[in-house]
Formats: structure tokens, C-alpha cells, sequence
């Protein structure tokens, strides 16, 4: 056990340094959709509900999140591109250590954009500051793991020239199946079925009702939290083992 934090600890390192020499990445991620909040709320919050800034805060927090599975694999697809991780096969290292180092070199930035979007939700409206705040920043670490694990597994099998397409899939999965910028009533039964075992929805459904609160605790966060969680399991064990299979062909 020792061995495994000391050994994730030293790429967990690497990989944030890595991440600190792309500081146009992490401005765009962050900057774009704290842009959307901002001007969405202002042209759009005196026409529809949608975009009340208690329920356009945490769709942007999660909308952002989707952003990490393009730069976790753009990150992993140029380290495979290069030496650093040939040299690190022949290494110590287990597969599993270096996708926890990936994971906790990216919560932070997870956590910063919900701090962030929340932060200036509230400047934005001040009826939208609540200690549950803190509950919407613990969804939103629970959802960001998702994005997270996709990319892993994405910059696993994809090369940088094709990461970003596929990468586009994800971010326009949670901007059309989360039912963020419009409502879901009305929607065929068919449609509604599909968001509801999707991920995305779920996603943005948990971090609102944990800022918004909530009225039965089993349809409101357990059975969101159950189908991201699932999600997730499947995503960081799909890329362990794809990682797995490329260290051993190396």
C-alpha cells in the first residue's frame, strides 16, 4: 500500500506539472462556460425558468466537467505519443497507479469549476447562496469521476488527431440528453427513457437537487448517484484494462 501511494504520488505530481505547462486548455475549459452562465443568464432568465441561475449554475457546472474527457485524453494520448510512457512501462508502476495518478492530478480542476460557477451564481443572485453549496461541490466531484474516467479510457485507445471527435461525442451528449438548456416536458416517452439511463442527466440531476434540495431522497439523489456511479465503475475499469493491454504490447 505504501508503495502504491508513493508510486501515484510521483505521477500524480508529473502529470499536474504537465497540466501547468498548458495553461490555455485550462483557461478555455473554465472560461467558456463561465461565460455561457453569465451571458445565458442575462439574455435568457426573464423568458423561461431554464435559465433561473439555481438551475443554470449547477447544469453549467456538470456541462463543464464534460470539457475534462477532451483534456484528460488529449493529455494521455500525447504522453503515449512520446517516450515518457514507454520509459514508465518498463517501471514499477501498475496500470491502476497510473490512472489514479491521471484521476487526482484532475480532481482539483473538478473542483475549482464548481466553486467557481457556484461562486458566481450567488454574485450573480444572492438568494442562490445556501450551504448547500457544499453538497452541490460533493455531486460535482462525483460526476466530474465520470468525465474523468472517459477520458482515461478515450486517451487509452485513441491517438491526439482523433481524441477530439470522439471527446465531442460526450460534450454534445450532456448538452442535448441532460435537459439542461431546455425542459423535458412534453418530450416523447421514448426520448425521456433514453436521458433517464443515460448518464448525463443524471449527472446534472444530482449536483441540482443537492444545491436546489430535494423532496424524496430515492428518485432524487440515490438513483441518480447509482447510474453516474455505474457509469463511472465502468469507465475507470475498462481503462485500467486497456491501459493494462498497452503496457504489456509495449
Amino acid at each position: 500500500m505504501r508503495d502504491f501511494f508513493r508510486r501515484t504520488g510521483v505521477l500524480t505530481k508529473r502529470n499536474l506539472k504537465e497540466i501547468a505547462r498548458d495553461p490555455l486548455s485550462l483557461i478555455f475549459m473554465i472560461a467558456l462556460p463561465l461565460i455561457m452562465e453569465v451571458m445565458f443568464y442575462y439574455i435568457f432568465h426573464d423568458l423561461t425558468e431554464q435559465f433561473a441561475i439555481n438551475v443554470l449554475a449547477p447544469g453549467i457546472v456538470v456541462f463543464s466537467q464534460s470539457f475534462l474527457t477532451l483534456f484528460t485524453g488529449l493529455l494521455i494520448s500525447v504522453d503515449r505519443s512520446t517516450s515518457f510512457l514507454k520509459r514508465l512501462y518498463v517501471s514499477k508502476a501498475r496500470s491502476h497507479e497510473f490512472i489514479f495518478g491521471y484521476l487526482f492530478a484532475l480532481l482539483p480542476i473538478s473542483v475549482l469549476q464548481s466553486v467557481l460557477f457556484f461562486v458566481v451564481g450567488g454574485l450573480i443572485d444572492s438568494s442562490f447562496w445556501s450551504f448547500k453549496m457544499i453538497l452541490g461541490i460533493a455531486g460535482g466531484v462525483m460526476s466530474s469521476l465520470l468525465f474523468i474516467g472517459l477520458g482515461i479510457l478515450f486517451g487509452s485507445l485513441c491517438n491526439e488527431k482523433s481524441i477530439g471527435g470522439v471527446s465531442s461525442i460526450i460534450i454534445t451528449g450532456q448538452s442535448v440528453l441532460s435537459g439542461m438548456w431546455f425542459p423535458t416536458e412534453g418530450m416523447s416517452e421514448g426520448f425521456l427513457t433514453v436521458m433517464k439511463i443515460m448518464p448525463f442527466k443524471n449527472a446534472t440531476m444530482l449536483v441540482s437537487n443537492l444545491v436546489n434540495g430535494f423532496e424524496n431522497v430515492l428518485p432524487d439523489v440515490i438513483f441518480p448517484l447509482i447510474i453516474v456511479a455505474a457509469y463511472t465503475f465502468v469507465a475507470f475499469a475498462a481503462a485500467i484494462a486497456v491501459f493494462k493491454r498497452k503496457m504489456k504490447s509495449k
